[in-house]
């Protein structure tokens, strides 16, 4: 939903990526700097009960991990393999970002928001998967409300609001999440079965009247001509 923003963000990042473009910083470097960067916050911040600070953190190297994508147009290195680890680590840094919340809900004896947060990380898990595994099928599956941009936001914020001392705002935030994320996953299998069924639909050819039939085999003619 939220990737209308995308080309905003793209002209606001571009300046610092023209600048590491001119230093040896590579891509996937990036990459793997911010997800280690939200890795590291999200798994040591949160737990402790650092939730904005933490999520300071995480924004942080979300941003920088974003860098990525606008480095690479800049530098022209932009690849098949450059776009399969920016996938796999994007997973990385969204289960720290849900484990670290999981853990701490857990210690404060939030355990029925805890079981709210692991199945929000297991649900991005399969809502990504979906995506991945329809492509790979050549099926398009671009579709549904919580994809990352709005997963990240839904946790962010509110463990950030909640670390300021805003009552509730987490809960709501796990809990729409939980709901909009079983909504996006059926929208995928919804929309993976509707390109998989127009896909196998056969293909009609009409041919022009007059005409002999194409590609027929003789053999196969004369036996249907045959009493």
């Amino acid at each position: 939903m939220l990737n209308v923003l995308r080309p905003a963000l793209s002209r606001v990042l571009t300046p610092i990526a023209e600048l590491l473009a001119r230093t040896p910083v590579t891509p996937n470097a990036l990459t793997i700097i911010g997800t280690v960067g939200v890795a590291t916050g999200a798994l040591w911040l949160f737990p402790i009960g650092h939730l904005f600070a933490g999520t300071m953190v995480c924004t942080f190297f979300v941003l920088a991990d974003m860098l990525d994508g606008v480095l690479a147009r800049l530098k022209g290195t932009s690849g098949a393999f450059g776009a399969f680890l920016d996938s796999t680590l994007d997973r990385i840094a969204d289960a720290a970002v849900f484990a670290g919340l999981t853990i701490w809900l857990v210690r404060t004896r939030q355990d029925t928001l805890a079981l709210v947060a692991l199945f929000c990380l297991v649900a991005g898990a399969l809502i990504s998967y979906a995506k991945a595994r329809a492509e790979g099928l050549g099926i398009p599956c671009d579709v549904g409300f919580a994809e990352r941009t709005e997963r990240m936001l839904l946790a962010l914020v509110p463990a950030g609001l909640t670390g300021l001392g805003v009552p509730y705002v987490l809960a709501i935030g796990l809990w729409v999440l939980a709901v909009l994320s079983v909504v996006t996953f059926g929208q995928r299998v919804a929309a993976v079965r509707r390109g998989a069924a127009s896909a196998s639909r056969p293909t009609v050819h009409v041919a022009p009247a007059g005409s002999e039939p194409p590609d027929e085999p003789r053999a196969e003619r004369e036996r249907g001509e045959a009493p």
